[in-house]
C-alpha cells in the first residue's frame, strides 16, 4: 500500500470515529440495493436534486448584487444583466432552472402515478414529495415577484388578492400577506426573505427527509414488485443492484444530456418565447398601468385556469387549492391490487390518459386570455382533472388486472 493511500485510510479512520461518513455512504449508496430494471423515468429524481443545487448556487451569486427594495430591485436586475461579469448567465441559469425544476418534478410525479410509487409502503414518501411540491409553488411565486417588472408586480397583486375571498378573515390575511393595503416595497422585502432564506431551508430539510424515507422502504420499479421479498443467502435482493456505482454512473450520463439541453435553452432562447420570462417583466413595475393580460408562469397555469373557470371568487379559490390538496390523499384512493400501469386494466390507462390531457389543456388555457369558449373548456377539463381522483376508488377496484411476474422484468 502506498504512503498516500495509507494516509488517506488514517484520515478516514479519524473521520469515522467522529462522524459516521463511511457508514452513511455505504448505507445509502454502495449497499443500497435498487431494482435492476430502472428505466428512463427514473432519471428525473436525480435531475430534481441537480437543479435544486443549481438554483441555490446561482441564487447566492445573484443575491450578492440584488437590492430588495421597490426603488432598486428592477435597476439591480438590469445591473446584473448588463454590468456584472457573467451576470446575464447567472440570471438566465436561475430563470431557466426555475422552469426546468418544475419540468423534472412534474415528470417525476408522473412516473410515481404510472408506476404506483404512492402505494403501500411508500405513502409517506409520496406525502413528503407533495409537501416539497407545495413549497416549490410558494418558492416560485415569491421568486417571480423579485425582478419587480410589470408582470411581477401585477402577478403579486392578483395572487395575493385571492386571500380576500376567505370569509371573515380575508381582508386581515390580505394585509398580512402584503404588509399593507397594496403591493409595495414591504411586500417585496417579505417575499425576498421567504424566497432566499426560509423556503430554501425548508426545502433542503424536506428533500433530505424524502430521500431517507425512500431508502428506508426501498425504491419502487416499473413492475411495482418489492425486491426485498426475494433475497439470496447473504440477504441481498436477487433483483437488486448497488446504487453505486451502477446508477450513479447511469445518472451521470443522463445529467450530461440534461445539461446539454439546459445550456441550449440558456444560450439560445432563455425566455422561451415568453413562457420562462414574460416580455412585460422587462418593463419596470408601474402601479398605474395594468398589463393587458395577467397570468402566472406556465407551471402554475393549470391551477390558475381552474380558478378562472369558477365564476364565484371564493369557490374558485377553493377549487384551485383542492387541485393541489387532492393529490395528498392519492395513496388512499387507489384500490388496485397491483401498482404499475403495466399490469392495471384498461380503465386505469384511459383515466391516466384523460388526466394528462386535462392537465396540459388547463395549463394552456390558463396562459391564454379569457373567452366564453375557453371558460367552458376550462370547466370541462377541471371536471376531468378531479374525476381522475374522485372516481379512482371505483375504476381501480372493478377493473381486471394482469398477473404479476415472479421477478422483475428486464
Amino acid at each position: 500500500m502506498s504512503e498516500h493511500a495509507s494516509q488517506k485510510n488514517r484520515f478516514m479512520e479519524w473521520i469515522d470515529k467522529r462522524y459516521p461518513w463511511t457508514e452513511f455512504m455505504r448505507k445509502h449508496l454502495s449497499e443500497y440495493y435498487a431494482p435492476k430494471n430502472f428505466n428512463f423515468w427514473y432519471f428525473f429524481g436525480s435531475f430534481s436534486l441537480l437543479v435544486f443545487v443549481m438554483q441555490i448556487v446561482t441564487g447566492i451569486w445573484l443575491v450578492m448584487e440584488y437590492t430588495p427594495t421597490a426603488d432598486g430591485s428592477f435597476a439591480s436586475v438590469q445591473h446584473i444583466m448588463r454590468e456584472v461579469r457573467y451576470g446575464w448567465l447567472l440570471r438566465f441559469m436561475h430563470t431557466t432552472g426555475a422552469s426546468a425544476f418544475f419540468i423534472v418534478v412534474y415528470l417525476h410525479m408522473y412516473r410515481g402515478l404510472i408506476y404506483g410509487s404512492y402505494q403501500k409502503p411508500r405513502e409517506l414518501v409520496w406525502l413528503i414529495g407533495m409537501v416539497i411540491y407545495f413549497m416549490l409553488l410558494i418558492e416560485a411565486f415569491t421568486g417571480y415577484v423579485l425582478p419587480w417588472g410589470q408582470m411581477s408586480y401585477w402577478g403579486a397583486a392578483v395572487i395575493t388578492s385571492f386571500a380576500s375571498a376567505v370569509p371573515y378573515m380575508g381582508d386581515l390575511i390580505l394585509v398580512w400577506l402584503r404588509g399593507g393595503f397594496s403591493v409595495s416595497g414591504v411586500s417585496l422585502h417579505r417575499f425576498f426573505s421567504l424566497h432566499v432564506i426560509a423556503i430554501p431551508l425548508v426545502l433542503a430539510v424536506l428533500i433530505f427527509v424524502h430521500l431517507v424515507a425512500l431508502h428506508h422502504v426501498g425504491s419502487n420499479n416499473p413492475d411495482g414488485i418489492d425486491i426485498k421479498e426475494k433475497k439470496n443467502k447473504e440477504g441481498i435482493p436477487l433483483d437488486g443492484i448497488p446504487f453505486h456505482p451502477y446508477y450513479t454512473v447511469k445518472d451521470l450520463v443522463g445529467v450530461v444530456v440534461f445539461l446539454f439541453i439546459f445550456c441550449l435553452i440558456v444560450f439560445f432562447t432563455p425566455t422561451m418565447g415568453g413562457l420562462f420570462i414574460e416580455p412585460d417583466n422587462f418593463v419596470v413595475a408601474n402601479p398605474m398601468v395594468t398589463p393587458p393580460e395577467i397570468s402566472p408562469v406556465w407551471y402554475m397555469t393549470p391551477f390558475y385556469a381552474m380558478l378562472r373557470a369558477i365564476p364565484n371568487k371564493f369557490f374558485g379559490l377553493v377549487t384551485m387549492a383542492a387541485g393541489v390538496a387532492i393529490m395528498f390523499v392519492l395513496p388512499w384512493l387507489d384500490r388496485s391490487r397491483v401498482r404499475s400501469i403495466r399490469y392495471k386494466g384498461s380503465l386505469s390507462k384511459i383515466a391516466i390518459t384523460i388526466f394528462v390531457i386535462c392537465f396540459i389543456s388547463l395549463g394552456y388555457l390558463g396562459h391564454e386570455s379569457v373567452s366564453t369558449l375557453r371558460t367552458i373548456m376550462a370547466r370541462v377539463f377541471t371536471v376531468g382533472y378531479f374525476a381522475f381522483f374522485l372516481l379512482m376508488p371505483f375504476y381501480t377496484a372493478m377493473e381486471k388486472t394482469k398477473p404479476l411476474p415472479e421477478r422483475v422484468t428486464e
